[in-house]
């Protein structure tokens, strides 16, 4: 029974150790996806739109699919939205802004949200994890104490195992303390996507609407 316990506190080290490392690894795969996702100033997005908005104004459909598609804007969001609304120009005012809505809540947020999960689960999970080493660590301690009028025990075994049970539990908390003040920061930069994203997008559809209805006119 001790030497199980001896290798069940070993692979709670492992386990806290590895998902402390997968929780390092979402919080930068989201920053740099967010960061991607997102033009790096106003002006650029800026800059985007008013180029978008000079080729609509000529009714290039073609040349806006183009522009969207060049290797600059295969990563941000407004110019892949851009193209999912270019590819469903049959669809009409409510109907196409709602394509493109869904298109932005599938393609991009969805993927966001699946990490930021992650990120919430080893949240929960490492103090639980550092609990049960507590109780591994209490257990050994105990069992220690009970057999101690059969053969004796020496005060460092005792201590050791003391200090196992509370380490595991100031482990698991040292792992989701960080990850719980990442994980708010990471909700912050995503309101701030979706925020920026509808902005530029109202602005889009905005020229858009005013080109195609401009054309419809006799």
């Amino acid at each position: 029974m001790e030497s199980i316990l001896d290798y069940l506190g070993t692979a709670i080290y492992i386990l806290l150790g590895l998902i402390a490392l997968y929780g390092v690894y979402c919080v930068i795969v989201l920053v740099r996806r967010i960061a991607q996702k997102r033009f790096a100033s106003v002006k650029r997005a800026d800059d985007f739109l008013d180029e978008i908005r000079d080729l609509l104004q000529k009714r290039n459909f073609a040349g806006v699919t183009e522009l969207c598609d060049t290797p600059a804007y295969w990563a941000k969001a407004v110019p892949q939205l851009v193209l999912v609304a270019m590819d469903n120009r049959d669809r009409k005012g409510a109907k196409l802004r709602r394509t493109v809505s869904e298109s932005f809540e599938r393609e991009i947020l969805s993927d966001l949200e699946y990490r930021t999960s992650w990120i919430a689960t080893i949240v929960k999970s490492a103090p639980m994890i550092g609990l049960l080493g507590t109780v591994v660590g209490m257990i050994n301690a105990f069992a220690k104490i009970a057999g101690a009028s059969q053969q004796g025990i020496k005060p460092a075994a005792l201590a050791n195992d003391i200090s196992f049970a509370l380490f595991t539990t100031a482990m698991g908390l040292t792992v989701a303390i960080p990850l719980v003040l990442a994980g708010a920061m990471i909700h912050v930069r995503i309101g701030k996507l979706q925020d920026a994203v509808q902005k530029q997008l109202g602005d889009f559809f905005d020229d858009y609407e005013a080109a195609t209805e401009g054309a419809a006119k006799p």
